[in-house]
């Protein structure tokens, strides 16, 4: 064994997340609305970033279309290829045979029940000014804010201050979640002004709000109503009888009838037990899809929605005006990495467009009875199918997939939706979707006869004449997953329905 020094020369090969390898796959995972905050931020850091209009080219085109051959590459022919290929942005028209416009956003009105978003966009645009949305929202009072201006008009000094900690309790169904004793303690207020201030705020609007319990806010309204007799107050001191059912107990307890005790349950009925979400609850975040599918000619048009992508351009008039002004070293290669940065940008937006245009082509080749007949004809689909059909890695397929939403005839969608693990068919054919196999098992709940509640057996039974290969256990889960009871909470359900009727 030699103990000298020496030099060694070995050769290896290994993975290297570069920087812009690493943006592309970010890019990939982001929603539009997530795209364009990172654009932004990007545009602050880069001077030669700008946004605009881009020309296109009449050869150019990358719209999806089952039949056709979309343009796309991978991760690794991105990075072998040279920044000056970043320079021809994306764009999405047509086939101008189908339609005459460039998008399927500005087509003609057969899409607007549709692509309701960018078909408002094109309208609006038609008519010359867009309208500002901005202005139309009005700022929502909370329910915190609703309380408070009630409390402050009845009530003042500490009243009011132990007031607006009882209300600050509540949450947004409109229960109060603190201990009264506990309250007064820390407010080193006294138990019974504690609960004569409970008993202020329990009759602000809404009707209801400030119970502890589901009984405590039928009780606030039934007396609001003036219905809360004995025999109404033993009815909702027993809601777990109700909720079994036991009919002819309750009916002993309050000491009614079969027609007094259908009146008192009807009238439960319309209490409401979440009376805080009337007021406020926050704004609803409606869904932005990221892809338009439509039908025309027989033929299927897949479009990235651009109305929430900015368009992004390399300015290279300022970079002239920069470079001529550059004189030392480090301002120079400061300017060249901005220049690449911009370019690499440019060119990752772009690949990321033909990328979802190229697995959501496909999604729509394997689903195609869905978009035509519906969810029953959903198929069974892994990422690992489609990847194999597009010639990539899995998990670009899962990161295209992900927080993005598609748009068709049948409503907006999320990617995911479309991939469902797949039931056996007991006829030996093609394998079934769970979505489609809970679509009926729904289907076969809603039809049932009131007086022949379908056992999970009994599903079992019928799943299997319709050609689905299902156990009792899978069943049982997915009628759980559509919120639906079992067959003995159906049938006291329906029965105290039929009374009530």
């Amino acid at each position: 064994m030699a103990l000298a020094p020496r030099l060694d020369l070995r050769q290896s090969q290994s993975l290297v997340m570069t920087p812009q390898l690493q943006q592309a796959i970010k890019l990939l995972t982001l929603s539009n609305l997530e795209l364009e905050t990172f654009i932004s931020d990007e545009i602050e850091k880069n001077p030669l970033l700008d946004t605009g209009e881009i020309s296109t080219e009449s050869g150019e085109g990358s719209d999806g279309e089952i039949g056709g051959e979309p343009a796309a590459q991978g991760s690794d022919e991105i990075l072998s290829s040279g920044p000056s290929d970043a320079e021809a942005p994306l764009h999405m028209h047509g086939d101008t045979d189908s339609f005459s416009n460039n998008s399927l956003s500005d087509s003609d009105g057969a899409l607007d029940g549709q692509l309701g978003l960018n078909g408002a966009s094109s309208n609006a645009m038609a008519g010359g000014e867009a309208p500002d949305f901005e202005n139309m929202l009005v700022a929502e009072i909370t329910l915190t804010e609703h309380l408070m201006d009630q409390a402050g008009a009845i009530l003042s000094g500490m009243d009011l201050f132990v007031a607006q900690h009882i209300i600050d309790q509540i949450d947004e169904c409109g229960y109060l979640q603190a201990e009264l004793l506990e309250l007064g303690q820390r407010l080193n207020v006294g138990m019974v002004d504690v609960k004569r201030i409970l008993g202020v705020v329990q009759t602000l609007d809404p009707v209801g709000i400030g119970a502890r319990d589901l009984a405590e806010c039928l009780a606030l309204q039934a007396k609001d109503a003036d219905r809360y007799d004995p025999a109404m107050a033993r009815l909702i001191d027993n809601l777990d009888l109700l909720a079994k059912g036991a009919l002819p107990q309750l009916k002993r307890i309050c000491g009614v009838d079969d027609e007094d005790l259908m009146d008192m349950i009807s009238e439960l009925r319309n209490y409401d037990p979440k009376p805080g979400c009337k007021i406020g609850g926050g704004a609803v975040e409606s869904v932005v899809p990221d892809v338009f599918v439509a039908e025309r000619a027989n033929r299927w048009l897949i479009e990235v929605n651009s109305a929430t992508l900015p368009k992004v351009l390399v300015n290279r008039s300022y970079y002239s005006e920069l470079k001529d002004g550059a004189q030392d070293k480090q301002s120079k290669e400061w300017l060249n990495e901005c220049l690449a940065d911009a370019n690499w940008l440019v060119k990752a937006l772009d690949q990321r467009q033909r990328t979802i245009v190229k697995v959501a082509t496909e999604i729509v080749k394997q689903q195609e009875e869905f978009f035509r007949k519906g969810v029953a004809h959903l198929r069974p689909l892994t990422l690992k199918n489609v990847a194999e059909q597009i010639e990539m890695h899995e998990s670009t397929v899962s990161r295209v997939t992900s927080n993005k939403y598609l748009s068709c005839s049948r409503g907006t969608f999320e990617l995911k939706y479309f991939f469902t693990s797949g039931i056996q068919s007991s006829t030996g054919g093609e394998a079934a979707s769970a979505e489609a196999v809970k679509s009926h098992i729904k289907s076969l709940i809603d039809n049932e006869d009131p007086k022949k509640i379908l056992s999970d057996d009994k599903l079992v039974a019928l799943l299997k004449d319709q050609g689905f290969d299902i156990a009792r256990r899978t069943v049982a889960k997915y009628r759980e997953a559509l919120g639906l009871g079992s067959s003995v909470q159906r049938r006291r359900q329906k029965a105290l329905e039929g009374k009530a009727a």
